[in-house]
C-alpha cells in the first residue's frame, strides 16, 4: 500500500490517501461509489460510462490482466473511498470499440485506462493527480508508452483536467446526429364534442316513426248500376193490361165458330 499527502482544509491536520488493489469484499461498496460519481454524467452523455451494469463490474473482477485500484482516506476507524481506477494492458471487453491496429501502426504500447473516478466531495484536492501519477508509474513498470482513455466531449471539467496534464486528442471521431423530418404515425389529440342535454339525447335515441298515411278513398265502380225505372202515370199500367185483351177480342171476331 502506498500513500500520498493532501491537506485537509479547516481541520489543519494532514490527511493521507492510500492506494491498494481491490478485494472481493470491496465490490458492493465500490459499485455504490461508482453510481454516485457517474450518475449525473450518464444523464448527459450518449455512451454510458463503464461499467454499464453491476453484472459487468463483477465480471471485470474475474478477468485476467485488469488492474483495479482503490484510493481511500482514513476517517476514524474506517476508510472512505475517494477514488477508483481501472486499467488494462490489452483491449478487453466485448463492448469495446478500440482498434488495436491503430496503436500498432503508430508504435504505441498503451495502458488502457477504463475508469478514473473521483469522489465529488474530494475533487480539486489532489486525488485525481495522485491517481494519474499512480497509473503512469504502473505503465512505466510494464513497458507501456502511453496512457489512453476515453472522455465525453461535453464533460468540460474532465477535459480541462486531462489537457492540463498533457493529454491530447487521438482521433477526430465524435457522435453526430441529424434530425429526420417525419410525420407521426399517430394522429394528434382531438377535442371532444360537448355532451348533449339529457332530454335531447333521450329523444334522439328513439327511432323516428314515419307518419301514417290516410287510407285511400274507394274508387267508383267501373260499371254503373242502371237508373231506377221512371214512374208511370196511373192509367198507363191499366192500358198495358187491357191492350192484350183488346187485341185478343179483335182476333176472336175473325176466328170461325
Amino acid at each position: 500500500m502506498t500513500k500520498a499527502e493532501s491537506s485537509s482544509p479547516g481541520a489543519g491536520e494532514e490527511s493521507l490517501i492510500y492506494v491498494r488493489r481491490i478485494h472481493r469484499r470491496d465490490l458492493n461498496r465500490v459499485w455504490e461509489f461508482l453510481k454516485k460519481v457517474f450518475r449525473d454524467v450518464n444523464r448527459e452523455t450518449v455512451e454510458y460510462q463503464r461499467p454499464r451494469s453491476k453484472k459487468r463490474f463483477l465480471e471485470v473482477y474475474e478477468e485476467e490482466g485488469v488492474e483495479q485500484l482503490l484510493f481511500e482516506v482514513r476517517q476514524g476507524d474506517g476508510q472512505e473511498i475517494v477514488g477508483y481506477a481501472e486499467c488494462a494492458f490489452e483491449i478487453t471487453g466485448t463492448d469495446n470499440w478500440m482498434n488495436e491496429r491503430y496503436f500498432t501502426k503508430h508504435d504505441m504500447r498503451p495502458l488502457f485506462v477504463e475508469e478514473l473516478a473521483v469522489h465529488p466531495d474530494y475533487q480539486g484536492r489532489g486525488v485525481g493527480a495522485f491517481m494519474l501519477e499512480q497509473l503512469e508509474h504502473l505503465a512505466r513498470i510494464h513497458g507501456c508508452t502511453h496512457l489512453v482513455l476515453e472522455v465525453a466531449e461535453n464533460n468540460i471539467g474532465a477535459l480541462k483536467f486531462y489537457r492540463k496534464r498533457s493529454f491530447y486528442r487521438l482521433d477526430a471521431a465524435i457522435f453526430m446526429a441529424k434530425k429526420v423530418a417525419v410525420d407521426s404515425e399517430l394522429l394528434p389529440p382531438r377535442a371532444l364534442k360537448k355532451p348533449r342535454p339529457p332530454e335531447a339525447s333521450s329523444a334522439s335515441a328513439k327511432p323516428k316513426r314515419s307518419p301514417r298515411r290516410a287510407p285511400k278513398a274507394r274508387t267508383a265502380e267501373k260499371r254503373t248500376s242502371a237508373p231506377p225505372p221512371a214512374s208511370l202515370p196511373p192509367d198507363a199500367g191499366a192500358d198495358r193490361e187491357r191492350a192484350p185483351l183488346a187485341r185478343a177480342d179483335a182476333d176472336g171476331d175473325d176466328d170461325p165458330l
